[in-house]
């Protein structure tokens, strides 16, 4: 299993010389499994990237994108994925965003005037919606778990698992804090990222800043190491970067999570999710 960042950045894009070492796009992340099967989570404004990057390759014709929710930074992009236009391709669209039973009625509905220019009448490839609420699944020899995500609105973290390795992406989730109609308990997230190789988590806020941000949905990165280090992951990232957050302020939290995770002796390996970043598994 290789995954490959192509937006890390949370709420809205933002580039410029401030974000150009962890990258200004946001949600988007890449899971190719060993048979060559290609998953995509999420669209934001990363996944245009990714659109250029898949129509280069003439071995891709198949692919499968989970939706963790529909708030803006998690679709903005899929207008501008370039194979929905395209016959050659084939997409499963996954997920569960609560705002809407039927997948397909959010892409009607982003994609009409006045507010895009193309409607969804223009997408050639074979779009295949599932409907309601996520459930676990398999897709060749990969299994696909879903979890509720403690976020206004709702939404789901998925836990990737392939030939014994375990990769989990939360992103959009607010640990300690509000609990919201549709989310989890924290017990009830320590016991699902137990283990795992990889955790992709949410971590947009400094604790100051959670604070004043309780409620809005995401977590403090201090919240987000201190659950890594409970569950004993392999390898823990901190993702959806405020849009406000500096590469200069992105490398101190870094320092400031190595000191963390020393002083608690713990073996979990942290490290600031960067767009381009790859991570093979």
């Amino acid at each position: 299993m290789k995954i490959k960042i192509w937006g890390c950045r949370g709420s809205i894009a933002s580039p410029g010389k401030g974000t150009l070492k962890y990258g200004g796009n946001t949600t988007c992340v890449q899971v190719s499994l060993n048979d060559g099967t290609i998953l995509i989570f999420d669209a934001g404004s990363g996944i245009r990237n990714l659109g250029n990057h898949i129509i280069k390759n003439p071995s891709i014709n198949e692919m499968y994108l989970f939706f963790t929710h529909a708030h803006w930074d998690h679709v903005n992009g899929f207008p501008f994925f370039r194979p929905a236009y395209s016959e050659k391709y084939t997409i499963h669209i996954r997920g569960g965003m609560r705002a809407k039973e039927v997948l397909k009625s959010y892409m009607d509905e982003q994609m009409r005037a006045p507010f895009f220019p193309v409607g969804t009448n223009n997408l050639k490839a074979n779009l295949k919606f599932s409907t309601g609420r996520p459930k676990d699944q398999q897709i060749k020899n990969t299994q696909i778990i879903p979890i509720p995500l403690n976020h206004p609105n709702g939404g789901y973290g998925f836990k990737i698992i392939e030939d014994g390795k375990v990769f989990v992406f939360m992103p959009d989730n607010e640990l300690e804090g509000k609990e919201f109609e549709n989310g989890e308990s924290y017990y009830t997230y320590h016991r699902f990222i137990k283990d795992a190789d990889l955790l992709i988590h949410d971590a947009q806020y400094t604790p100051k800043e959670f604070e004043q941000k309780e409620g809005w949905g995401h977590s403090a990165f201090t919240s987000t190491i201190k659950l890594g280090m409970l569950s004993k992951v392999k390898k823990l990232g901190l993702f959806h970067h405020d849009p406000e957050r500096t590469d200069a302020q992105l490398d101190r939290i870094g320092l400031l999570a190595a000191e963390i995770i020393k002083k608690e002796e713990s073996s979990t390996e942290c490290f600031i999710v960067y767009e381009g970043q790859e991570i093979n598994l």
